[in-house]
């Protein structure tokens, strides 16, 4: 009997203990629930302020706040490191050697996301931990031998690498609050921090936006008293300027693409306003200059509900890409239209918060709006997603700027384009061409590639990132497929019988609306063609002319349409003897019309390629190509678009009457149904 009791005094003393054990097991999974449960909501829109998005100023405090508490999820002690689960691919870790600087990347990155708002609320808690106590204490173990996030000093002949990256980040972050990230910090940890991050930044680095991280490392600690390498921040500073190209384009050595905008003018201007005024104001004014010119043409590349294009490298930044448009309001400059700047901001952030696939395990996905490995690099790991806070620097412009009291509104697309009619902002220094076509609102760009990729370290750099032969905010791009599954490009069967895309391009001119490039195939130089592309009110006519010397089969591939809530569906019609191949998903459709040079259109299903959906459709056109035979080769193809619902006129699925081509004059002569006419000139 007493054993009994015993027992059942034992389990009451227990069911407390277990039940706190359940608890927290459940608070646990909560904390790192699926994004099914967890979509950031505007909690009181405001549609006066902001007509179109009903975000403000407190809406992106918000949004910053749903990304911080999701990182919070795995924060239980100050002990625990910024460190997620890893998404499976090709991201790193993938040894432990890399574990310190992926918790470095999570600590660092997220700090984008934090410090704004921990200027303005320092006692902030989340997951009952003090934020600001967290960091400073994370900071404190960067520099703990004892602790497994400590960061070894770089080596006296040591390369550049990624911890410079992070402490580049750090430097920004403890620049635009030091009250909350600096100055608490014991006088032995700030000079150990100095010792250690000047240690990296006093040294080489990668010659592209990199030299930004040095130019922050320095200039942080100049301005705290710690003596620098002055010679070398200046070096830096010349060489970030001598990257720039004109109408508000870096060169990121050696693409162009959102760090080329972004990153660089987004470095440019916070350096010019926090450190550069004070201490280097000929190169403040320098970067402010440069900065300007952006307004007459990055505004055109988002599309007029404020959605970003998929193109580029470390796309899983995504919102990150907003953060010239906030800055502006440093600018006294009556003419930008801050309602419109407001409008794409937020347009890009709804995006992708709301977006049901933006966030797993209360993590954003590597991806573009769920995991999508094709758009992956192998030097992102999961934490590096938070690239993107560096959106919320823009909360350190004031209340009281235009930037946040403006009203919202559509900008050029309500005041300037008109329907039926193609607009484009032709970049001439960089070669990129942005086109707006107001009847489906959304922002196209064509712009450069030419990086081969066999025996390449970096073959992202010649990837569906950057080789399509344009990138629409409406159909963001497919990868390709073994099989030959291709969106928005040619691909060959090469010697290998792999199907293998265009990749080295060469700009030519952008002449009375024609976008002219040269192309070869990497692995087969007999393999060439001349491209020109004329984009139309409802999509592309492409004349292109096949030069290649050696027989091959080839694909020309439509964009793709991801499936949505229903099958997507396949229309044939015959309009004027040819044949239109229309798809639907509910909520766009394409139309692809071959009118010379191809034999067979076919409707190709994928999987696992498209980064909207695990489904998809494209339309591609092919041929087996004889140079014998085919003496003229001269590919000309319609690749059209409207919306779901809308129907399609003769007219606008073959808006072509007329098309001609002279080989002595080494023209095609191009008649359309409107009454234009267009000569496309390919020498």
């Amino acid at each position: 009997m007493k054993k009994k009791y015993s027992f059942i005094l034992l389990l009451l003393m227990c069911l407390p203990v277990l039940a706190q054990q359940q608890q927290q097991q459940q608070q646990q999974q909560e904390s790192v629930q699926n994004s099914t449960d967890n979509i950031f909501t505007i909690v009181k829109p405001d549609y006066t302020l902001s007509p179109y998005t009903g975000m403000t100023k407190q809406h992106w405090k918000d949004a910053a706040l749903y990304l911080l508490k999701g990182a919070f999820g795995y924060i239980h002690n100050l002990d625990d490191p910024m460190k997620f689960p890893k998404q499976l691919g090709i991201s790193y870790p993938k040894d432990e050697g890399k574990v310190p600087t992926e918790k470095l990347e999570g600590l660092c990155r997220t700090l984008f996301v934090a410090a704004p708002i921990l200027k303005e609320n320092p006692s902030l808690e989340i997951n009952t931990i003090k934020v600001a106590d967290y960091y400073r204490y994370q900071i404190g173990k960067l520099i703990d031998p004892s602790s497994p996030s400590y960061i070894v000093p770089r080596s006296k002949n040591g390369g550049p690498n990624q911890n410079l990256v992070e402490f580049g980040a750090l430097s920004v972050s403890m620049l635009i609050a030091p009250e909350i990230l600096w100055d608490p910090l014991p006088q032995v940890q700030k000079d150990a921090l100095a010792k250690t991050m000047i240690s990296y930044a006093d040294g080489p680095t990668v010659p592209s936006n990199w030299k930004f991280f040095n130019i922050f490392v320095l200039s942080f600690f100049k301005d705290k008293g710690y003596p620098v390498n002055e010679k070398l921040l200046v070096d830096y500073l010349q060489k970030s300027l001598d990257h720039y190209r004109g109408e508000g384009w870096y060169n990121d050595n050696p693409a162009f693409d959102y760090y080329s905008m972004w990153a660089f003018q987004m470095y440019g201007m916070v350096w010019s306003e926090y450190i550069g005024k004070k201490y280097y104001p000929e190169f403040a004014v320098k970067f402010e200059t440069n900065f300007k010119d952006l307004k007459d043409n990055y505004p055109y590349m988002f599309s007029r509900s404020g959605e970003m294009i998929m193109w580029g490298r470390s796309i899983s930044y995504r919102i990150g890409s907003i953060i010239p448009f906030p800055l502006m309001g440093y600018e006294q400059d009556k003419d930008i239209n801050f309602g419109w700047m407001r409008r794409i901001s937020s347009g890009v952030m709804k995006q992708f918060l709301e977006h049901p696939d933006f966030m797993k395990d209360n993590v954003p996905t590597l991806g573009f709006y769920g995991a999508f490995e094709p758009a992956v690099q192998g030097y992102s790991c999961r934490g590096s997603v938070y690239w993107m806070g560096k959106a919320f620097l823009g909360l350190m412009v004031p209340d009281n700027n235009p930037f946040w009291t403006a009203t919202e509104n559509e900008g050029a697309w309500e005041k300037e384009f008109v329907k039926d009619t193609v607009y484009h902002e032709f970049q001439k220094s960089s070669e990129i061409l942005i086109t707006d076509y107001p009847n489906i609102g959304a922002a196209e760009l064509r712009a450069w590639c030419n990086v081969p990729v066999i025996n390449a370290s970096e073959k992202f750099r010649g990837s569906e990132n950057y080789n399509r032969l344009s990138y629409n905010s409406a159909f963001p791009w497919q990868a390709d497929g073994v099989n030959g599954e291709v969106a928005m490009n040619y691909v060959f069967k090469n010697n290998k019988q792999e199907w293998e895309p265009f990749r080295l391009y060469t700009f030519k001119k952008f002449e009375e609306g024609v976008y002219y490039r040269d192309v070869v195939l990497e692995t087969n130089s007999n393999i060439k063609f001349n491209l020109a592309e004329i984009p139309l009110a409802n999509g592309i006519l492409r004349v292109d002319k096949n030069r290649s010397t050696d027989p091959i089969a080839m694909r020309l591939g439509h964009y793709a349409l991801p499936k949505l809530d229903a099958e997507i569906k396949t229309t044939i019609t015959k309009v004027k003897g040819h044949q239109a191949t229309i798809i639907d998903n509910g909520k766009y459709q394409l139309a692809m019309i071959p009118l010379l040079g191809w034999d067979k259109t076919e409707v190709v299903a994928a999987k696992g390629l498209n980064p909207s959906s695990d489904e998809s459709a494209v339309i591609d056109v092919s041929v087996n190509f004889t140079p014998q035979k085919d003496t003229s080769a001269i590919y000309a193809t319609l690749m059209l678009w409207k919306k779901s619902g809308e129907k399609w006129s003769d007219k606008e699925l073959l808006p072509v009457k007329k098309i001609k081509y002279s080989e002595k004059e080494n023209t095609v002569r191009i008649t359309m149904v409107n009454g234009e006419k267009k000569i496309v000139k390919y020498n």
